[in-house]
Order: structure tokens, then sequence, then C-alpha cells
């Protein structure tokens, strides 16, 4: 063949329409259109509006608007009716952190705060264990263990108080007994009263503890218990290393719940000691202070400062136990957005 008869071959294999030709032998490369834009789904962000909308709403309306209007009437010296006019700026705050009265309430909260968690914590997990037990008459005493919970505070307070009286059913068993050195004032003693407080206080909320618990206990697979059995641990080795980590998620959540209610115990300390006797038998709390010298004294505009008080010492603590303790629990829970 010919030079130019090879150089009119190539330049045909060549060409653009050769290419083509060539190409029909092979699928050519699909055509790259430009990305769309995601039209808005406004349907779904209808339905989560029609959705969260009530809860938003009944939240600002009963929870954010009542602590705005708190802290603006606590610069205020009010009678609780008209329009504030008596503008005393920081004076009620500055009074209550300088009041020795508030310090006392203040610890009396701190205690109450750790001593609930030291007295109903082990004893919930301990009854917790127990009923988890297959034994007669278990349901009989779950019911039992969890009524305190459920009574009324103003049923047990006037309950309590008046078995506690100095000649109440406390002090005339103990005297039947045999015992009556054992008697005391159990209300009045300084002493005295801030424990028999905490006897009132793990009576009441106890059984709540044991019904967590046995919750958290029902999810433990039991698959774990069968294959520490095999691998010859003891029981008490079995509830160290697999019970008590695996209820540990249940256990942090009673105890934020716990610290919650000690910072704002009221009912049970103003039904058995009453607005005026709480701060001389060293019972009283931040609330029993915040209606004692709010309410009661008139001056509705430092109760309100007391509770702002309170709601920012309730949420400082409740940050700082949601950063440090339940941080393993809620980035535990989340699925997306860390690797």
């Amino acid at each position: 063949m010919s030079e130019s008869s090879d150089k009119d071959v190539l330049t045909s294999r060549t060409s653009p329409g050769a290419i083509a030709t060539v190409g029909d032998e092979r699928p050519s490369s699909p055509t790259v259109r430009p990305a769309q834009r995601r039209r808005p789904d406004w349907r779904k962000r209808l339905e989560i509006l029609l959705l969260s909308g009530p809860a938003i709403f009944m939240f600002l309306a009963f929870v954010i608007f009542p602590v705005v209007m708190a802290a603006y009437y606590g610069f205020f010296r009010w009678k609780g009716y008209g329009a504030p006019t008596d503008f005393v700026g920081l004076d009620n705050y500055l009074i209550i952190f300088k009041d020795s009265a508030f310090h006392e309430a203040l610890m009396h909260n701190g205690f109450i705060l750790v001593m609930s968690l030291v007295l109903q914590g082990p004893a919930a997990v301990a009854l917790a264990l127990l009923l988890n037990q297959n034994m007669r008459g278990r349901s009989l005493v779950r019911v039992l263990i969890f009524v305190p919970y459920v009574i009324s505070e103003v049923i047990v307070g006037t309950g309590w108080s008046l078995m506690l009286q100095t000649n109440g059913a406390v002090n005339g068993m103990l005297v039947k007994m045999g015992l009556p050195g054992w008697t005391v004032d159990w209300l009045s003693d300084p002493k005295v009263a801030i424990w028999s407080l905490m006897v009132i206080i793990t009576w009441k909320y106890v059984g709540f503890a044991v019904i967590l618990f046995l919750a958290g206990l029902q999810s433990i697979p039991t698959e774990l218990f069968e294959a520490s059995a095999i691998d010859g641990a003891t029981y008490w080795k079995t509830q160290r290393y697999i019970t008590l980590p695996l209820l540990g998620p249940t256990i942090r959540i009673w105890a934020f719940l716990s610290i919650i209610g000690s910072l704002q115990l009221f009912d049970l300390v103003y039904i058995v000691w009453g607005q005026y006797v709480a701060s001389t038998a060293g019972t009283s709390t931040m609330a029993t202070y915040m209606v004692t010298n709010g309410r009661m004294a008139g001056n509705y505009g430092f109760g309100n400062a007391v509770a702002v008080v309170l709601f920012f010492i309730s949420l400082a603590i409740a940050l700082v136990y949601q950063r440090f303790v339940l941080r393993r629990d809620t980035e535990g829970a989340l699925t997306e957005g860390k690797k």
C-alpha cells in the first residue's frame, strides 16, 4: 500500500467521525448534569412544627416566662399586688447572700443532697437485687415498698409529725420496750431533727429508686449471668463486675433526679415543722426560706429574688452533672455526628 493511502486511512481513523464510529463498540461516559438543589421538605417541617409546637409553647409559658418575671420582680420591693414601683436594684440579692439564715438553709440542702444519695442509693440497690430474685411474695413486697412514694406529701408529713412528737407513737413505743432513755424530742432538737427528716425522706422516696433499679436490672441480658456462672464467678463478683456497671446509667439518672429534688425540697419540711419551727430546728431549706421571708413576710419581690437564686443554683448543678457525669450516657446514645 502506498504512503498516500496509509495517510488517508490514518486520517479517517483519527477524524471526529471515526472516533464516534469507534465509540460505538463501548458505552460512552454518561452526561454529567449540574447538581440540583434539593427543595426543602415543607411537609416534614410542618409536621415537626405541629408536634413540637405545643411542647415549646408550654415550656416557654410555664418555665421561661415565670423565671423572667421572677427576675423582674426581684428588683423591686413588691407587696404582691399592683404594679411594682419601689425599685431597689440588687438590694434583694445582696440581702440573700449576706443573710446567715440563707447560708444555713443552703447548708441544709447540701446535707440533704449528700445524705439522700448515701442512704437511698445503697438501700435501693440492695432491695432491687433482692426483689429481682425468684421468691414468694415478691410482687407484694414491691407494692409495699412503692406505696410510700405515691402517698401525698401532706399525708406523709402529717402522719410522721404526729408519730415523732414528744408524746407520740415513737417515744411511746420506746417506753413500752423498756427504753425510756432513748426518748428524745425528734422534731425540735436541732441535733436530731435533721436526721428525723432524713428518715422521712428515705422512707418516702426509696421506693422510686427501687422501681427504677428493677427496670434497669430487667434490661441486663441473662446470658451474661449464665456465662459468669460457667466461668465460676461468685455471686458478689457477678454483681460487682456485671450488674453494677450495666446498672450504672440507671443509677446516674436516679442520682440526678435525687439531687434536683433535694435542692427544691419544701413540702415535707413545711408540713412537719411549719414555717417558723424549721429554722430553729435546723431543717430549713432554700424553698422554706423563700416562703418564710417572701410570701409570709409580705415581701414578694424578695421571695422572687430567692426563687431566681434557687433556679440558677439548680441549673448550675444540673449543667455540671450533665457535663461530667451524664456525658458518657448521652454520647453513647448518639449514632450520628461523631466518629
